[in-house]
């Protein structure tokens, strides 16, 4: 029996609304949006034929409510949902719900989410089919000789419970950390052990399910991955065997066909690169972040197929043959790798990327942009941190790995840090390149020197230098005409200007340009360094005899502006210090600041405590992972400025510990 849908939900929001959206528009299907308060302004909103709204900012409040989300397909007369990834993607109970509510359900059937909802209960049902499985433990079970271990979350994915076990005596207390975290993202504190595979690599299958059997859409290579967290994703996977990879194939298919699937979804494994062998890790029954990749080499759109399974349409006539080209996925996060991947938040004041051909669909080779955020956008503190995924189809591996790392060193992201200068370094970093990457690539790598900008230790001078000479030149333009006078002009030039800046945003390290001016620019520091020109906007310099142009950006305060400086070198962003600062806007000493936006979840300390070193006074979650914030010496807890449930922002004072000997002076003095 088939159904023609003619107005579909999206039940989630950002960038995979938006893809969904376009997929619609193509085949006549009316759309639907739901958002919460914070995502009212999103472009995901606008690309909708109606929006209801879901009150509140917290997933928990907003789009984890079914309930809420089924009434809002009512309210907008909506006859199909679909739930993207992430959110209700993978609750059967929220599935089972919609088709009781009389909705078509684009995804698999409720049983088949249950079934492969639980990674326990999954891998029973796998070894059953055939499918290589890893051996299954338990906390109780597991012995010196098995370590090292992978505890999981049983309900999870995105690395989220997840922790590597190398000592046994500490499995106890990492299993009470990961069921803590699995608890938090997915409501489900059940977690599992397994033997943990050194240097494996990450390999899953794209599979549609149809009556008829599960179709295979090739395989996908997501091995170079932080925290469990995919970083970069490309079809078809490189330096794999073709026995090995037609028995990956094989397997994806018996693990889809032993469950009745339908629809698309995600087959899973660890493939063991010195045994030449693969075990099943999960599947996962929706739709996969990286499946633009997938829809690039082997030219078919997911979406649509999704649509055709759910409406009851025969797939018989799809044709599966050998993939063309290669196709590369990044992942841009806002995000500070060295900082631990702290999560960043604020304004996204610019974002271009060049090259690009087309956005949600792929058109041709070149650079396919996926985004749910664009200029003037927020990146906020409730959800996840990704701006955009950035693809590249090319004809050969090594094109679409230029390319890609060609477009997005062009590119102009302002307003906040984000992993860009990462993924270009990784990009051409001779393990990607070679194809020698494994899942803990990453874990013993300097992400200093991986995540550093490409031009090396002079970008931040020759930059800073560049925004003074154009903060000057913009001074003088502003100026009335008849008071034009050359910036910097001095009848008796004594010593250079001194323009002083902050490098990376008001909290990062200052950066002194020192310049003389007059009727030409100079530096007073920096050799061998000539203004071939200068204004508001741009500067050319010719460094050593070599002539760049740095365009110049300013943006906020204009007593402390913001001055995002591009240049062939990479971007640097910097903010002007002002000449004096406002005593409120200054940190008491002791201050215990956020490291990153998230919520508070627990309060360990209370004001008076006497506190260690290092001893836990807070415990933040941001991106599902909770981080401790401790007490950076001996001392007194003298304030505490969050509560347990509390939004907070990156920098914002938690409390304020200060030291014993200091807090007993201030206790004499009264």
């Amino acid at each position: 029996m088939t159904t023609t849908i003619t107005r579909l939900l999206v039940a989630n929001r950002g960038e995979i609304a938006r893809r969904v959206f376009r997929t619609c528009r193509d085949l006549g299907i009316e759309t639907v949006a739901v958002h919460s308060d914070a995502d009212a302004g999103m472009p995901f909103v606008a690309d909708a034929d109606a929006a209801v709204h879901l009150p509140g900012n917290t997933p928990a409040e907003t789009y984890l409510r079914g309930d809420l989300v089924i009434e809002a397909a009512r309210r907008a007369g909506a006859d199909a949902v679909h739930p993207g990834y992430g959110f209700l993607s993978e609750n059967a109970a929220f599935a089972q719900a919609v088709i009781d509510a009389g909705l078509t359900w684009v995804g698999p059937a409720p049983d088949s989410i249950e079934r492969m909802g639980s990674k326990i209960e999954s891998k029973k049902l796998m070894e059953a089919a055939g499918v290589p499985v890893l051996g299954n433990l338990t906390p109780e079970t597991a012995t010196e000789a098995d370590l090292p271990l992978l505890v999981k979350a049983s309900a999870g994915g995105g690395g989220r419970g997840m922790r590597i076990v190398r000592e046994l005596s500490a499995l106890a207390d990492e299993v009470a950390k990961a069921s803590s975290e699995a608890a938090s993202a997915f409501g489900d504190g059940t977690v599992f052990v397994e033997p943990y595979v050194e240097s494996g690599r990450h390999i899953e299958v794209q599979v549609v399910g149809t009556p008829d059997g599960a179709i295979v859409f090739g395989e996908r290579d997501c091995s170079v991955q932080r925290r469990h967290q995919k970083v970069i994703e490309e079809a078809p996977a490189p330096a794999l065997p073709e026995p090995t990879r037609k028995a990956l194939h094989e397997a994806a298919k018996a693990a889809a066909d032993a469950i009745d699937y339908l629809g698309a979804g995600t087959v899973e494994f660890l493939y063991d690169v010195s045994k030449d062998r693969f075990y099943f890790l999960e599947m996962n029954t929706r739709l996969q972040v990286e499946h633009p990749v997938t829809e690039a080499v082997h030219g078919v759109d997911l979406v649509a197929l999704q649509i055709a399974v759910a409406e009851g349409r025969s797939l018989a006539d799809v044709e599966v043959g050998q993939p063309d080209g290669h196709a590369i996925e990044v992942r841009l996060y806002a995000e500070d790798p060295a900082a631990g991947y702290q999560p960043q938040s604020g304004t996204l004041t610019r974002f271009t990327m060049p090259g690009v051909v087309s956005e949600f669909r792929t058109t041709g080779h070149g650079i396919r942009l996926d985004s749910g955020v664009g200029a003037g956008d927020e990146i906020g503190t409730f959800y996840d941190a990704m701006i955009a995924k950035v693809i590249v189809w090319a004809a050969t591996r090594d094109q679409a790995l230029r390319q890609l790392a060609g477009a997005l060193a062009r590119a102009e992201i302002h307003g906040l840090k984000t992993n860009r200068d990462l993924l270009v370094n990784l990009l051409r970093d001779p393990v990607v390149t070679g194809a020698t990457m494994d899942t803990t690539w990453l874990d013993g790598s300097d992400l200093a020197v991986l995540g550093a900008a490409p031009g090396g230790q002079q970008t931040v001078p020759l930059s800073a230098f560049a925004a003074a000479v154009a903060l000057a030149e913009a001074a003088r333009l502003d100026r009335p005409v008849q008071t034009r006078i050359p910036a910097g002009f001095r009848n008796v030039v004594s010593q250079p200007q001194v323009t002083t800046f902050l490098h990376g945003g008001s909290d990062g390290e200052e950066v002194e340009a020192r310049w003389y001016g007059g009727r030409g620019f100079r530096s007073a520091d920096l050799e061998d360094v000539t203004v071939v020109s200068a204004g508001r906007d741009e500067v050319v310099l010719e460094v050593g005899g070599v002539r760049r142009t740095f365009a110049v950006h300013v943006s906020g305060d204009p007593l402390a502006p913001r001055v995002d400086v591009e240049s062939p070198l990479g971007h640097v962003a910097l903010v002007k210090k002002p000449r004096f600062v406002d005593p409120a806007d200054q940190v008491a000493e002791g201050s215990l600041l956020a490291p990153m936006p998230g919520s508070v979840v627990a309060v360990r300390a209370a004001v008076g405590d006497e506190v260690a070193e290092g001893q836990p006074i807070l415990v933040m979650e941001a991106m599902k992972m909770q981080h401790t914030i401790a007490a950076p010496y001996a001392g007194i807890v003298t304030e505490l400025a969050a509560s347990e449930g509390q939004q907070v922002e990156a920098g914002t004072v938690l409390a304020v510990v200060e030291p014993a000997e200091a807090a007993s002076d201030a206790e004499g003095d009264n």
